[in-house]
């Protein structure tokens, strides 16, 4: 028996079988879970394809977290699957490329709006259309990139990630008293999907595996997916509005 035996669990942003997505999805299948996927627009289908990948095939239930109708419309759409849900995954982020790498202080508010409303907002988003599904308690879990630094070439994006840290906090707050924990994980670099989007990525990436004392391997997101898939679980049954740092352990060494 798994130790998510029996639970419902729904998982956004799987893209790819390297995505940290897919690797909690996977996992949250092999520990007894039952999985819903979340599409969006043109990225549907493959989403599709990828759940076909997985140990049981997943449903996927269409989801574009900046359309109002379709945040109002996921819980009737979740019940179409499962009658309620345990657990939620956020694994939603976006910044145009115009306000990353290096443009900074050259960044629009038009553009800098669309990467808080994605990477940020969405957790409260995704977090109030669940609610109705998660009667029972359970766990919302994110993943960061540690917003408490000011990262080459990450520009409005790590503000983006510093909202959605506070975001998580107040999550917690808000949702307690109904049993509902919210959590981040904050990841090394990793070469995934959204990764590859980020110019100059290989400058927050350089020397990581050095700095680790534990090492890093970038390629390799499954260390961050069973950190996601513990949290998931009830064994963190007091914890919630923290961040769980999976990065080998440079987010605690000095330079």
């Amino acid at each position: 028996m798994g130790f998510l035996e029996g639970k419902n669990i729904l998982v956004t942003g799987v893209l790819t079988e390297g995505s940290i997505a897919f690797s909690v999805a996977r996992l949250c299948q092999e520990q007894g879970a039952t999985v819903v996927l979340t599409g969006v627009g043109r990225t549907f289908k493959v989403t599709q394809t990828m759940s076909g990948r997985l140990p049981v095939e997943a449903p996927v239930v269409e989801l574009d977290i900046t359309d109002d109708e379709q945040v109002a419309a996921l819980a009737d759409r979740v019940r179409e699957h499962v009658p309620h849900l345990d657990g939620v995954v956020h694994s939603i982020g976006f910044a145009p490329q115009s306000v990353m790498g290096g443009n900074f202080m050259s960044g629009k508010w038009e553009d800098v709006a669309t990467a808080i409303h994605i990477s940020a907002f969405s957790l409260k988003a995704l977090a109030a259309a669940a609610r109705p599904l998660m009667t029972g308690g359970g766990s919302i879990v994110g993943l960061t990139f540690d917003g408490r630094y000011a990262w080459p070439v990450y520009d409005w994006m790590g503000v983006a990630k510093a909202a959605f840290e506070a975001t998580s906090r107040y999550v917690a707050r808000d949702l307690g008293p109904e049993g509902i924990r919210c959590n981040l994980v904050s990841a090394g670099p990793l070469m995934t999907t959204a990764a590859k989007h980020i110019p100059g990525f290989d400058e927050m990436e350089n020397g990581w595996n050095a700095r680790a004392p534990l090492g890093w391997d970038s390629s390799d997101p499954e260390p961050t997916a069973r950190a996601v898939t513990a949290l998931l679980s009830d064994w963190f049954p007091a914890t919630t509005g923290s961040v769980v740092h999976v990065d080998g352990g440079v987010h605690a060494m000095g330079q």
